[in-house]
């Protein structure tokens, strides 16, 4: 079988729980199909993104007892992603952007992410006689009319016209830095990634890096969108580490690799009690039907990670 899965954590801090669990997921995707996976460490944003960052992702992946059959990171890239930059821009598709975001806000119009939408306002404005190397502003992508309709194995309805429901997109930042929503479909094309198994917070972005790849005339993975670890009494927010959730490091000094997998495992429908197991113990028998839909609710009390009732 041939194929590519690949796991692209941003590193802007720790790995925690819900680093882990869509890790194992996405590696037990690939595993179970006989494809190899790939380990991309997003490091583009920086004013965030650390060295140490992703050196510590990357360990704490393999104590957890997870390997890849190749590590790469995105800054790496940065020819590649300015060579889509070249290729939009001689189509005619990148415009400089001076929209703030007090101004977007006083749109009052949200996009299916939860960010404000972008009305558009500044599409057609000419890139200087420079180009966009020239330019000082965000770029934006003009997507047109472009309708979008990427097919989530997990039945999402990812359909719609993303140029209108969230505006047309960033793909150069203020600060010179390639957007994600760029850099994620120019990276996955380049290296031949097939399946695309992340959280269902990113589901809304699908639209939008589908009408990119269709803007550069690239293929389109399959996508699958799993469930979420939430935390109780946030209003339904995810885990994260910018809402402050714990950490791998505080992680591993309560747990073994294995408690730990253990506890993850139960948390998306793996396995029926906490047990000591190892990420390739669970590839016997591993299919999505075995993966819960919902998105646990789980609470950290300093020593443990426990599943609580809504």
């Amino acid at each position: 079988m041939t194929g590519l899965g690949r796991f692209a954590p941003s590193t802007t801090g720790p790995a925690h729980p819900g680093t882990l669990l869509a890790a194992l997921l996405c590696w037990l995707d690939a595993r179970s199909r006989g494809i190899p996976v790939l380990l991309r460490l997003e490091d583009l944003d920086p004013e965030r993104c650390r060295p140490e960052h992703a050196r510590a992702m990357q360990e704490d992946l393999t104590w957890f007892g997870l390997d890849w059959d190749a590590v790469e990171l995105q800054s790496d890239h940065g020819v590649r992603h300015a060579a889509a930059l070249d290729g939009l821009a001689d189509q005619g598709l990148l415009y400089p952007c001076t929209a703030s975001r007090a101004e977007l806000a006083a749109g009052g119009r949200r996009a299916p992410d939860g960010a404000w939408a972008y009305d558009n306002r500044h599409r057609g404005t000419p890139l200087p006689a420079g180009g966009w190397r020239a330019v000082t502003l965000p770029l934006r992508l003009d997507l047109g009319r472009l309708e979008s309709a990427p097919v989530d194995e997990g039945g999402l309805d990812l359909a719609g016209n993303p140029g209108a429901l969230f505006g047309d997109p960033v793909v150069r930042r203020r600060d010179g830095a390639v957007a994600y929503q760029l850099a994620v479909v120019v990276d996955d094309a380049a290296r031949g990634v097939t399946r695309v198994v992340r959280g269902r917070d990113i589901a809304p972005s699908t639209m939008i890096q589908v009408a990119i790849q269709r803007r550069l005339g690239l293929p389109t993975p399959v996508y699958r969108h799993h469930s979420l670890l939430l935390e109780p009494g946030t209003g339904g927010r995810k885990h994260s580490k910018f809402h402050g959730a714990v950490g791998v490091p505080d992680l591993r000094r309560e747990y073994s690799p294995e408690r730990l997998c253990g506890v993850l495992a139960r948390f998306a429908g793996l396995v029926n009690q906490e047990v000591d197991v190892a990420p390739k113990d669970l590839l016997s028998g591993f299919t999505w039907d075995r993966v819960r839909r919902d998105d646990p609710l789980v609470a950290w009390d300093g020593r443990r990670l426990a599943e609580v009732t809504p």
